[in-house]
């Protein structure tokens, strides 16, 4: 059966609809290459396929598989289904050209298809035999390996009469078939995976055998929220922002246990939820959540709460679960932020929890967060949290997790006191502290009056007569009257303190007090300053460009061993509005201000190491140079290395001005060596280059990257990780120098032949196009000596100018893509990351031992 595209076309007036409109199927290859990305250079893809969501006159989705060059296509009124109980309906309509596969956009009412059509799921599929041959006699078998669709399916003609072949969709039963009851992937997962959102992870079950199993920690330190000043856009849920004292439960073997966020145990405390969590039957994990009691207005009241703790009565105490990071054998914590809660709201709804019961759901809301903060703040809540779609739960304070707060309201140190006034008693106020962020100092912060009962000023009057001190315990003490009238405590309390705003010099103003609190060290109370997110997607590089007559940026990133906190002046560059990308608008003045502000970041990479320029004299859209050779650049600043140790004249860029100076030469991009110039004989790190075929969904380029850093991690090889800029993942692995080229070369071709045998339908270990369809192919020829891997930090010479960027192990699976960010934008999450990925990277000592070579040929 054959369907040329005349069909298509003549349904269509391209004057008017912007699909596209090519007459003839582009060639099976075609794509850009390297050294450096020549515009002709032929690379071969798998098949790829596309599901579309098409609201037309009848909301559907179309189904569409690559074949023989164009786009077999099935309209598929109610979309897929993941359960194989169920067969989906699939109309057999026009051959569209393999272009339409990333086609999004609105058809203008009075055309053919008339409506909004997003790309609904991308990937490649993987036929059964010979695909033409299944077409042809109505019957093709094949797997999916998409964004959200997987594993085996099945495509059957019927003989139902119709204008249009009639067709079945139907999921094959295997690991990745899920029951319509219990999940609904249409409804679960209703976005493009072209947003620029995050990848969702596969479905949720319970329990979920497809996990590595893993060892239940003894400890587990929470995921915290970063304060921001406005609602971020992208993908995000919001829940509650409670009023209460977080919690997490440790369940194993019968053995509940409850700590606050710094590890005590409060598990005597609440014996009723204790008792709860014994009901879920689970035999291993980890919740996270909050306690709240609820006041006389239904709302979460933090005096409440701590008045039951103090009275030992907590039968009004409820533990809102909002996480499950482990569950009966199995780390979720890498499982995207909708499955753990779909899990947990599975779990604890099969086990018949209700609302009146000591633990609760803490449900989310996918509406827009301007309007849910609003009703919040109406409501008098304390405000919102917000969790970014498909992030990972990481132990620490990250982005992915924020609070919007209705008013401003944190901890406080309790540094000293009042006498009291008129007919009260007790105190008259508590005078607040907080700690420095530079030096750690205590600094007075101002005092509060109000928001005491009369039984919390008798017993807090007690209280802090018992922790009375000579002398102030802080360096920036009030002065005059206020530290006359002051009487000085053990900084050792905390109070919760809502308040209008804050003066100039650090002064809370109107504030009231809301109660003590003591799941939290003193030591770590600080001054909470909101953040600014970045818009994801980011806006064009253009609309951030600053005007030419700036010559410098301010920044002040985290110095680290190496790295410089001043920003590069820059010298005057020629021809400073010439864009070198048109997609972003990205000018060359543009790039040499963002190299200029993150000089300190990327040359403690470059230093000392023999560098490649990519050189774009007409822009990306030009020739491109791949240039190693030093003869004829005249760059200021610039080292020139000795002849005879590379044999030719290679530069190295150790300071600002060379960095500058090759910009001015129109470089974009810098390659570095895997030696430095102390000795280019013996490497000091190996690389390996995860490229993927370019149909593949980006989710098999995660976890591929996870696998690899496993099977590293195995051999006891301490491991770094960052994005491409482009299309793949970097793992650098550093080494102290001690083997030669040759052997370090080996070593890491031996990895990669092991991941292949391991996992042959992912990974492959011999390098081409041809040879990649379908898979990954994990490059180690670039640990030869000579070969060069992009710096970080370093911008690639690509569409949207994409930066290499290290990033955290827990951040791989909540990727978007390797070119995530841009010069744009990573500036914006440098100054807001609170600990460098890579802070262990240049002090791991470690050498290839005969064990790990053994084991590599052992397995």
């Amino acid at each position: 059966m054959t369907r040329s595209l005349d069909e298509y076309h003549g349904k269509r007036d391209f004057d008017a609809t912007p699909e596209p409109s090519e007459k003839a199927a582009r060639p099976r290859a075609q794509g850009r290459g390297k050294n450096p990305r020549g515009p002709h250079a032929p690379v071969a893809t798998g098949l790829q396929f596309c599901v579309q969501k098409h609201d037309a006159s009848h909301l559907h989705y179309d189904f569409r598989l690559e074949l023989d060059g164009t786009l077999k296509s099935w309209a598929i009124p109610k979309g897929p289904s993941l359960d194989p109980k169920v067969k989906r309906l699939a109309v057999h309509v026009e051959d569209h050209p393999l272009d339409y596969a990333r086609f999004e956009g609105h058809i203008p009412d009075g055309h053919y298809g008339a409506g909004d059509v997003i790309v609904w799921d991308q990937g490649i599929w993987l036929p059964e035999g010979d695909p033409a041959a299944g077409y042809a006699r109505g019957r093709l078998r094949f797997t999916l390996r998409g964004v959200k669709l997987h594993g085996a399916w099945h495509l059957v003609r019927t003989h139902m009469p119709g204008k249009r072949e009639q067709w079945f969709l139907i999921k094959a039963n295997d690991t990745a078939a899920r029951a319509e009851a219990a999940y609904d992937v249409l409804a679960a997962l209703p976005h493009s995976v072209l947003d620029g959102g995050p990848a969702p992870a596969s479905p949720p079950m319970l329990p979920m055998p497809a996990l590595p199993s893993a060892s239940l920690p003894a400890q587990l330190q929470p995921a915290l929220a970063t304060l921001v000043d406005t609602v971020p856009a992208g993908d995000w849920r919001y829940e509650i922002k409670f009023d209460g004292y977080r919690i997490l439960a440790r369940i194993d073997a019968g053995d509940i246990r409850l700590y606050t966020r710094n590890g005590h145990d409060w598990t005597a405390r609440m014996p009723r939820q204790q008792a709860a969590l014994a009901g879920l039957k689970m035999s291993s994990g980890w919740l996270d959540g909050e306690v709240v009691v609820a006041g006389k207005d239904g709302l979460p009241d933090f005096q409440a709460l701590q008045n039951a703790f103090d009275a030992g009565s907590g039968e009004h105490i409820v533990y809102y679960l909002f996480d499950m990071p482990y569950f009966d054998g199995a780390d979720l914590r890498t499982v995207a932020l909708e499955d753990r809660r779909a899990a947990l709201a599975a779990l604890l709804q099969a086990r018949g929890m209700r609302d009146g019961e000591a633990i609760r759901f803490s449900e989310d809301f996918a509406e827009g967060g301007a309007d849910m903060l609003a009703s919040a703040c109406h409501l008098k809540l304390e405000g919102l949290i917000g969790k970014r779609a498909g992030s990972p739960y990481v132990s620490r304070r990250s982005t992915d997790w924020i609070k919007l707060k209705c008013q401003h309201r944190q901890e406080f140190v309790i540094a000293g006191f009042t006498d009291p006034a008129g007919g009260r008693e007790g105190f008259g106020a508590l005078l607040l502290a907080l700690h420095d962020t530079e030096n750690g100092a205590l600094r007075y912060a101002g005092r509060v009056g109000t928001g005491f009962s009369r039984a919390t000023l008798r017993d807090l009057a007690t209280r802090l007569q018992t922790m009375r001190i000579r002398r102030t315990p802080m360096q920036a003490p009030p002065t005059g009257a206020e530290a006359r009238a002051a009487h000085w405590v053990r900084p050792e309390l905390l109070a919760e303190i809502a308040y209008a705003d804050m003066t100039r010099d650090g002064r809370v103003r109107h504030a009231v007090f809301h109660g003590l609190r003591n799941d939290k060290a003193a030591r770590d109370i600080t001054a909470e300053r909101p953040e600014t997110l970045a818009a994801e997607p980011a806006p064009p590089a253009s609309q951030h460009t600053p005007k030419k007559t700036s010559r410098t940026v301010p920044s002040r990133p985290p110095p680290a061993a190496g790295r410089t906190a001043d920003v590069t002046p820059l010298p005057r560059i020629t021809h400073p509005d010439r864009i070198l990308d048109a997609t972003s608008g990205t000018t060359k003045m543009a790039l040499a201000e963002y190299y200029a502000r993150l000089a300190g970041w990327l040359l403690p990479h470059l230093r000392e190491r023999p560098v490649a320029l990519v050189r774009a004299p007409d822009g990306i859209g030009g020739e491109l140079f791949f240039q190693k050779n030093a003869e004829k650049l005249a760059i200021p600043g610039m080292t020139l290395l000795d002849k005879e140790l590379t044999g030719q004249p290679m530069m190295a860029i150790d300071r600002p001005e060379a960095l500058i100076g090759a910009i001015q030469m129109n470089a974009i991009e810098f390659h570095t060596w895997n030696a430095t110039v102390g000795d280019l004989e013996r490497p000091d790190r190996f690389v390996l280059d995860l490229d993927p075929d370019p149909a593949l969904p980006w989710k098999s380029v995660a976890e591929a990257t996870q696998l690899t850093l496993a099977v590293l991690d195995e051999l006891g090889l301490q491991s770094f990780v960052k994005t491409s800029g482009g299309k793949g993942m970097h793992i650098v692995v550093p080494l102290t120098p001690k083997e030669g080229w040759d052997e370090v070369k080996a070593f890491s071709h031996a990895i990669v032949k092991y991941l292949a045998g391991l996992l042959p339908d992912r990974f492959v270990a011999v390098p081409g196009p041809k040879n990649r369809v379908g898979r990954i192919f994990v490059d180690y020829l670039r640990n030869g000596q000579g070969a060069t891997t992009i710096a970080p930090f370093a911008v690639r010479a690509r569409k949207g100018m994409g930066v290499s960027v290290p990033v955290h192990r827990d951040e791989v699976a909540g990727l978007q893509r390797a070119d995530r960010w841009t010069l744009a934008d990573l500036p914006a999450r440098l100054e807001r990351q609170t600990d460098d990925p890579w802070a262990r990277y240049s002090t791991t000592r470690q050498t290839i031992t005969p064990e790990m070579r053994g084991r590599l040929k052992r397995k």
